[in-house]
């Protein structure tokens, strides 16, 4: 038996899943810098903490697989402990305790602290916003909300992260000052559902005072808005989108589905008339917004006259931004009461029509780009390119803008003015002007 290292324990922090599971390591982080533990994020550490992700069933296998590529490294000596945290151990504490015994703690989404104890960490509850952020540096994840009162049939949210519950004002503030003391320029405000903002401490929907608080942060030249819920949205938003240059013109509002048999089924409370006349006012409202959403196909009943509406749908929208999953059915969900009775090829196929038909748009869209003048940030370099993105794209799941690094010097983390020249799919090709 190989006899335990007397190193100080450096503690490897492994992220999966969504930007607030980011966010959600990033805190974890900070807490253990702050009780002076050596902290690092996804390289070598003789301590690993994974943070995981339960939401569908491809994040689950990606989560479990990861588990056991670390108990496998436990077992043959190469690091020292394993602990679990995030949606998948809060949801399966029980079976995952029985069918991977070899992890030496599992905790919940609420259990920082316990988590942080086992760490030889304590929780320190001043510390507001010290985070260790993990993406590039021009910009951060911002969470306003955890938790999630809505109740769709086929979302296991709320079964994991509780029920809604939003981050004071003045918190979010000091949080928001911190990061553009660190040379943040984009925060992006991530929730389970940012319209419900307030609701629980201010009584009513609170989501555009805060984004009127956060534009007079000095150092902050962008904030978008991701994950919005199109029932009962705050028109006020639009106001101040329309209003404020800093806050981006760009809305992800997650729609799932425009069938009325299927949105009902999905206990969305709308239907495909209020929901189109909601994206009609968003474009008048805000002119040249961005919106992106995303579909899911194959939930239980999906008749192909539902997905014809669908299909139809998405072409008359035309989505700037359009991403497409398939169904999963989740225990504990409402849906789950339902027959899984969409063949999963069918699936598949469903999604693949959608995503070829935003493909198409896409291209079109981008067309219209060329010879035109836009503001970007730039985030990386990479392949002999500098890598940046315009207000209307968000990272890792939009458009991107690729300039030539042979021909032109340009820093990271800097905002730039250029002209596309040529455009694909979903990227863009400019020139600094």
């Amino acid at each position: 038996m190989r006899t335990k290292s007397l190193k100080k324990n450096k503690i490897n922090v492994v992220t999966l899943g969504c930007s607030k599971n980011v966010y959600d390591s990033e805190v974890l982080m900070g807490q253990l810098k702050a009780s002076g533990k050596e902290v690092v994020h996804e390289q070598e550490g003789n301590v690993v903490v994974i943070n995981t992700c339960g939401f569908i069933n491809n994040a689950k296998e990606e989560s479990v697989n990861t588990i056991l590529e670390y108990v496998q490294k436990k077992e043959e000596g190469e690091i020292d402990k394993v602990f679990v945290t995030g949606c998948l151990s809060e949801r399966y504490k029980p079976d995952l305790q029985k069918e991977i015994p070899n992890v030496d703690q599992y905790f919940g989404t609420t259990e920082l602290p316990g988590l942080l104890k086992v760490l030889g960490a304590d929780y320190k509850h001043e510390l507001i916003g010290e985070r260790l952020t993990t993406t590039p540096k021009n910009y951060a994840y911002l969470k306003i909300a955890e938790g999630c009162d809505r109740p769709c049939s086929f979302c296991a949210i709320p079964l994991m992260r509780g029920k809604h519950r939003s981050t004071p004002i003045e918190e979010v503030i000091i949080e928001a000052e911190k990061l553009a003391a660190k040379g943040v320029k984009e925060l992006i405000l991530i929730a389970q559902d940012l319209t419900y903002y307030g609701l629980d401490l201010y009584k009513k929907r609170n989501l555009a005072e805060l984004l009127e608080a956060l534009v007079k942060v000095e150092g902050i030249e962008w904030i978008r808005l991701h994950y919005a819920f199109p029932t009962g949205f705050p028109v006020d938003v639009l106001e101040v989108m329309n209003r404020e240059p800093k806050i981006c013109r760009y809305l992800d509002i997650p729609l799932q589905h425009i069938s009325d048999n299927i949105l009902k089924s999905m206990r969305r409370g709308t239907t495909k008339e209020k929901t189109t006349r909601l994206l009609r006012q968003f474009r008048e409202m805000v002119p040249n917004i961005a919106i992106r959403t995303t579909l899911i196909v194959g939930y239980p009943g999906e008749t192909d006259e539902d997905f014809q509406i669908l299909k139809q749908w998405v072409k008359d929208m035309r989505f700037e931004r359009l991403g497409c999953f398939t169904y999963s059915h989740e225990e504990n969900t409402h849906a789950f009461t339902l027959k899984d009775d969409v063949p999963e090829e069918v699936k598949q196929e469903r999604a693949n029509e959608i995503m070829e038909i935003q493909s198409q748009i896409s291209w079109e869209l981008n067309q219209q780009k060329i010879g035109k003048t836009f503001k970007i940030i730039i985030d990386r370099m990479e392949g002999g390119y500098f890598v940046g993105r315009t207000e209307s794209d968000s990272p890792d799941v939009d458009n991107e803008v690729l300039i030539d690094a042979s021909k032109t010097y340009l820093k990271t983390s800097e905002f730039y003015d250029v002209r596309i020249t040529d455009a694909g799919d979903f990227d863009l090709y400019a020139e600094v002007i």
